[in-house]
């Protein structure tokens, strides 16, 4: 993919791909037992202990369902297969940690085409420090030496074996429905200045700059050590990207100084009042007509019946994704009216371009609105 994308020993490919096989068995044998003891056994049970009541919640559904040896089953292997998952990604790219800083260090001395500003004295919200994402040990911002880059690695690569590689060569399969969604949505909009708030490794950024070549192209993330190695990333795929390390609630650029700003996956990993901080920010920085554009994981289960929705909400409670439920509960299209865009010019819908959907086949939700002053 790139000099910066950790090198894998055969052991390192055997034990990922078992995993990754491990994963593919648990979702296609596994899961599926639940509900089949669900209609088989735990629906008459309902019956009889509620007096013939059928369960009107999921929280009523989880009081059965829980207890029972499927789901215990389905539970615990799911989380074994993803602190393995993260082990085994985490291994790999601790062993080259010192030669991936090295690379980075070589990159950002042989003048790169575009620039990394970093702010060791930025705090890090609540929502980003008190948990583990992903059970990952330190999250996104851990950092095992001066100049560390080993979380933007064990990311970037962590990426393509969840995903089980769908997400295309360089994993950008976010930023490319995001700008297909654009250039669907809005034939004649050509944004010469564009923002990704929390880019991590930035391998969503770039389709932007590739799409739009005569844009000035920002990204900026909490983590020092994934903008370290995006920006490293970039300069070896040839993008001139400027990466900052900066709060997506409050930005240290100018009001109306982009015409398009984008995040992808972002807003499930932060909180309801951090969404509607972020809709207020993305208002204040973009110009009269330009594109508020967020790309998420297609969370929202209101169209699912109790039982797969209590599925759905299973990373809230045992992968460290806390505000995976609270994401599909908002009225995002509210927030987002109040914040102060035209209600009128508000999108909450389902996309995909192509074959690039999310893991399960299903499109990429995709909400937003554009900037009022358009002529």
């Amino acid at each position: 993919m790139h000099a910066l994308f950790p090198q894998r020993t055969t052991e390192d490919v055997a034990r990922h791909a078992f995993l990754m096989e491990l994963k593919a068995v648990i979702a296609a044998r596994i899961r599926p037992q639940i509900r089949h003891r669900f209609e088989t056994q735990l629906a008459s049970a309902f019956q009889v202990v509620l007096g013939g009541i059928a369960p009107d919640s999921q929280e009523m559904v989880s009081r059965f369902v829980e207890s029972d040896a499927a789901w215990r089953w389905y539970s615990a292997l799911s989380r074994a297969q993803q602190e393995l998952y993260v082990d085994a990604t985490a291994e790999c790219v601790e062993r080259q940690a010192v030669a991936l800083r090295n690379r980075f260090v070589a990159v950002r001395s042989a003048q790169p085409r575009g620039t990394l500003h970093l702010d060791p004295t930025l705090s890090r919200p609540e929502y980003h420090s008190a948990v583990d994402i992903h059970c990952v040990p330190g999250g996104y911002s851990l950092e095992l030496m001066p100049d560390d880059v080993y979380a933007g690695a064990r990311y970037e690569l962590g990426v393509s074996l969840y995903t089980l590689g769908r997400h295309g060569l360089r994993n950008d399969s976010k930023g490319q429905t995001g700008v297909a969604f654009v250039r669907c949505r809005f034939p004649d909009f050509r944004p010469s200045r564009i923002l990704d708030l929390g880019c991590t490794c930035g391998n969503s950024t770039l389709p932007y700059a590739e799409a739009w070549p005569g844009a000035q192209v920002h990204g900026i993330d909490l983590s020092a050590p994934v903008l370290r190695y995006a920006h490293a990333r970039a300069e070896l795929l040839g993008s001139t990207i400027h990466f900052r390390q900066a709060n997506a609630e409050a930005t240290p650029y100018a009001a109306a100084s982009f015409d398009l700003i984008v995040s992808h996956i972002l807003l499930h990993e932060t909180s309801r009042q951090a969404v509607a901080n972020i809709f207020r920010e993305c208002r204040r920085l973009l110009r009269p007509g330009g594109v508020m554009l967020h790309v998420e994981v297609p969370v929202r289960n209101a169209h699912l019946d109790l039982l797969d929705r209590r599925l759905a909400d299973w990373d809230t409670d045992h992968n460290n994704e806390v505000f995976w439920r609270g994401l599909h509960e908002l009225d995002v299209g509210a927030l987002i009216a109040s914040a102060g865009f035209p209600p009128e010019s508000v999108f909450d819908e389902e996309f995909s371009a192509g074959q690039r959907a999310f893991n399960n086949g299903r499109p990429w939700w995709l909400v937003g609105a554009r900037a009022g002053g358009v002529s």
